[in-house]
Formats: C-alpha cells, sequence, structure tokens
C-alpha cells in the first residue's frame, strides 16, 4: 500500500474499535463460570437493556448478526407459518433465505434498493392474509444505507396476533431504537458496527408477546435455542462457551456509551450523517437515498455515474489515502459506493474519508466541498 502507514476504516462493519475496549479484551482471560465473569455479564445485562430501550432479557450470542437472525425465524415460528417479508436490499433478500431455510411460507414485499416503505401498504397485506403471523424487516438495510420506518410499521403489528422481527444491526446505537415503546417483538443487533466491537457477537431481545410465542414453538435448533439462552442470562451465565474477550469488551463499550450519553452520541451520528450527505452533493455525486427521513445515520451511499464504477474509486482511496471505503453489494455492487460513519468515528476520521473519495475521482471536485460538509456538521450539533 505504497508509503501509508496508517488506514481509516470507514465501512459499515468492522468499525474502529477504542483503544480502552482493546485494552479491555487484551486482559488476562476470566474464567467464564467464575464469579468475576458473571458480575460482568449481569453489568452487561444491565446496560444492554439500557441500550435496547427494553424491560425484556438482551441475550449475547456467540455469532455474527446473521446467526441472531436465524435464531429469531427458528425459535419464534413453526414451519408452514406464513411471515411477510419486506426486502429493499442485500439484508432484506437474506431474510427471505433465513425463513424460506427455516421452512416458512414468505410473502414477500419487494422494493427498489434506495427505497423505503409505506407502512399503510404492510397494513393493506396483513389484512388482506389474516394468516401471516410475523413481519421481518431492517431498521437500517446496510446495504444502501436506508432507515425504514419501523415504528410506523410496530404500530400495524401490535394491533393484532403478528410479530414483529426487527434487524437494528446497522441501526441500535446509531440511531434511536426504542423496543418497548415502539412495540417491536423481537429486536437483533451485532457487535461490529455501532457498539465499537470487533465482529463475533449478536444480541437478540425478545417481547413478551414474542417469549410466549416462543415457549410454544418446538426447539428446532440445538445452538440457537433462546429458552435455554435465556434461561443461563438469568444465571448470569452463557448457555454455552462464552466468548469472554468480547464479553469483557462489550461491558467496556457500552460503560463508554453511557458516559457519553446515548442522546450526545445519536446528536454526534446525526451530524456526522448530515456533514457525509453535504460533501457528497457538494462534490457534484448522487446520494443514492433522496428521501428526507429515510437515510441511515451512520452510512451515506452514493449513486455511482454509469461510466464510473465504485470498484476503482474504493481501490484508489485505500492505495493513495489509506482510507478504507466499500462498493455496493449483490446487484448494487459497482453501482453504489458506500461511505459509513458509525461508532468510533469523528468528523476527522470524515473529512479524510470525504477527501479520499474526492481524491479517487477522475474529476477532482472543487475545494469546498469540505467547507460546505463541516458547516453542515457544526449547525447539526446547534453549534
Amino acid at each position: 500500500m505504497s508509503s501509508i502507514q496508517a488506514t481509516r476504516m470507514l465501512t459499515p462493519g468492522p468499525t474502529p474499535i477504542p483503544d480502552r475496549v482493546r485494552l479491555a479484551m487484551a486482559a488476562p482471560l476470566l474464567h467464564h463460570r467464575k464469579d468475576a465473569f458473571k458480575t460482568i455479564l449481569a453489568e452487561n445485562q444491565v446496560m444492554l437493556k439500557s441500550l435496547f430501550c427494553t424491560e425484556s432479557p438482551v441475550l449475547p450470542l456467540a455469532c455474527s448478526g446473521t446467526g441472531g437472525m436465524t435464531a429469531a425465524a427458528f425459535n419464534l415460528f413453526e414451519p408452514g407459518e406464513k411471515v411477510l417479508v419486506a426486502t429493499a436490499g442485500h439484508f432484506g433478500n437474506r431474510w427471505v433465505d433465513i425463513v424460506t431455510q427455516r421452512g416458512l411460507e414468505p410473502v414477500v414485499l419487494r422494493k427498489e434498493p434506495g427505497t423505503s416503505f409505506d407502512p399503510e401498504e404492510i397494513r393493506a397485506m396483513l389484512d388482506h392474509d389474516p394468516a401471516i403471523r410475523g413481519v421481518f424487516m431492517q431498521i437500517s438495510e446496510t446495504s444502501t444505507g436506508v432507515l425504514h420506518p419501523v415504528q410506523k410499521v410496530a404500530a400495524v403489528t401490535r394491533e393484532r396476533n403478528v410479530l414483529l422481527v426487527a434487524d437494528g444491526i446497522s441501526a441500535v446505537s446509531i440511531s434511536p431504537v426504542r423496543m418497548d415503546e415502539w412495540g417491536i417483538d423481537c429486536l437483533i443487533t451485532g457487535s461490529q458496527k455501532g457498539l465499537m466491537l470487533p465482529p463475533g457477537l449478536a444480541f437478540v431481545a425478545l417481547s413478551p408477546r414474542a417469549w410466549k410465542r416462543a415457549s410454544e414453538v418446538r426447539p428446532q435448533c440445538y445452538y440457537f435455542d433462546l429458552t435455554a439462552e435465556r434461561a443461563s442470562c438469568e444465571k448470569n451465565q452463557t448457555h454455552y462457551t462464552s466468548p469472554i474477550s468480547l464479553l469483557v469488551g462489550l461491558h467496556e463499550a457500552l460503560t463508554m456509551l453511557q458516559e457519553m450519553g446515548m442522546d450526545n452520541v445519536f446528536k454526534k451520528q446525526w451530524a456526522l450523517t448530515q456533514m457525509a450527505r453535504t460533501g457528497i452533493a457538494a462534490m457534484g455525486m448522487e446520494l443514492f437515498v433522496k428521501e428526507e427521513g429515510r437515510y441511515t445515520w451512520g452510512l451515506t451511499s452514493v449513486r455511482m455515474p454509469d461510466d464510473l464504477p465504485a470498484g476503482p474509486v474504493v481501490a484508489r482511496a485505500f492505495k493513495e489515502c489509506g482510507v478504507i471505503l466499500t462498493a455496493g453489494q449483490g446487484n448494487l455492487k459497482d453501482k453504489v459506493l458506500r461511505l459509513a460513519h458509525m461508532g468510533w468515528i469523528d468528523w476527522g476520521d470524515l473529512a479524510a474519508g470525504l477527501h479520499a473519495l474526492a481524491w479517487s475521482l477522475p474529476e477532482k471536485p472543487s475545494g469546498d466541498y469540505l467547507e460546505k460538509a463541516l458547516d453542515a456538521y457544526h449547525k447539526a450539533l446547534g453549534e
């Protein structure tokens, strides 16, 4: 990588890890069945409930976020049941694959990538087919940078015997998600995004009515048994071998979030989002998600010109500027470039990312894009 010694990772997972978290994970290993570790798990549980805005237990699972998604499908629904899957991107399509493998019957509501859902359309589909027992969707579609109206969808599902399963992997700790207040029945996130940890942990919380449903579903997966995990969680344990260092790091990361205050975390994430969107538009690039209020707070996507695929731009940004950006996924691989700004990222990191993007374009934009971006950042902070 030429002479560049340091890199800035502006990707939608993994994200940079604070020194405090890295040092915590480097401490001598605890035994996962002894009191010192049980104390950490007990404190983690209090902080996780606060993060999820729920009174329900938040179960840590030793897996990626996809494992948490799989656990939800296998613990809440019986094979043959009908569920609605709302998809507008790569990870929405993953829900289709997961529920199909579980043996469920998916009714798919599909939108173009970069667009969001109308909750009234979901209401109409549920009214039309009372056999639907669940709705699966993303809060934030990581492949496109769209923020879906999950709160409004929850207002629809909680009126009937339909569980709402929400993938919050690139939303929890990045933008407000209030599980109990909104009426989400199953909320999932992962460790490697807003939680400022390496990959390897998923977190799953169920509402009381989702727990009732889980008690009625016959166990189908030996490892992802949420009822067994809950019983262990109540004893400040994990059901199987604990990812000890990750859970110790989680304790430090959650402590940092509490010290910052989640309102301040969200304020910073909103300001970074405004900075990214303003800077990209000032370069003359096209934002992929244009609808106001429907864009992810931790990720900004750029629609690439037809004659300029994302791959070479991403490669040049890394080689010449030491900044890691990402292209799109699936059919959007060369059509979209993603600039992430979630987790342990500040305005200086994002300024470097915007510069790397501008530097890597064939035609350099005018120099005032950074000034406009920083003005938007300070305005969003109220400064």
